[in-house]
């Protein structure tokens, strides 16, 4: 970042705090405000927006195809669900539902999908017989890196001319950029 970036940064930064201390409604507006100051930066953030919603859009696809892949009719959020409980290996349902930000009826019609599709299984909690457990059958793994084999490498093949830097540096930005958003700051105008 060069000295002038960094003093426009700053300058920015302050901008943000200073509106945000002068407008009690919270750091979305005292956003709007700054971007209304400095059209290179509205711009900027313009086409930020306009690539998010294009990658969300790309990964929307993903995941349909990837549903499809494992079972032919498998709604994504069920495939969501799948997904959900790979990584985990095993999870109650409340903890899945939590996890997810699903309600738990919403949680309930995926699993039920899931497991008319032979796709999980449950178990009871050894620790608490009255808990449920969910967990992929074999032939829900199996399934799962079928479907997965075509993304296999994508991401490295995408970034393989990146250096290093630029890699730890994106990922250092999109962590503040989640972070920022999931402790409700960005999301309480």
């Amino acid at each position: 970042m060069s000295t002038a970036d960094a003093v426009s940064s700053a300058a920015a930064a302050d901008a943000v705090s200073s509106a945000a201390a002068a407008d009690e409604t919270g750091p979305v507006n005292a956003a709007r405000i700054l971007l209304d100051a400095d059209p290179e930066r509205t711009a900027a953030v313009t086409a930020l927006e306009a690539e998010f919603s294009e990658l969300i859009t790309h990964f929307r696809r993903l995941v349909l195809r990837n549903a499809n892949q494992v079972s032919p009719g498998l709604l994504p959020g069920a495939y969501r669900a799948f997904t959900t409980i790979a990584r985990c290996e095993q999870i109650s349902l409340s903890a899945l539902a939590e996890r997810m930000t699903i309600d738990k009826g919403q949680l309930s019609r995926s699993i039920r999908e899931l497991e008319e599709h032979r796709l999980i299984v449950r178990t009871p909690d050894p620790k608490d017989g009255r808990v449920s457990l969910v967990s992929l059958t074999e032939f829900g793994t199996e399934r799962l890196k079928a479907a997965r084999v075509p993304q296999e490498g994508m991401l490295l093949h995408q970034v393989a001319a990146w250096s290093i830097d630029d890699l730890v540096n994106f990922t250092r930005l999109l962590h503040g950029l989640r972070t920022g958003m999931l402790d409700g700051s960005v999301l309480d105008d």
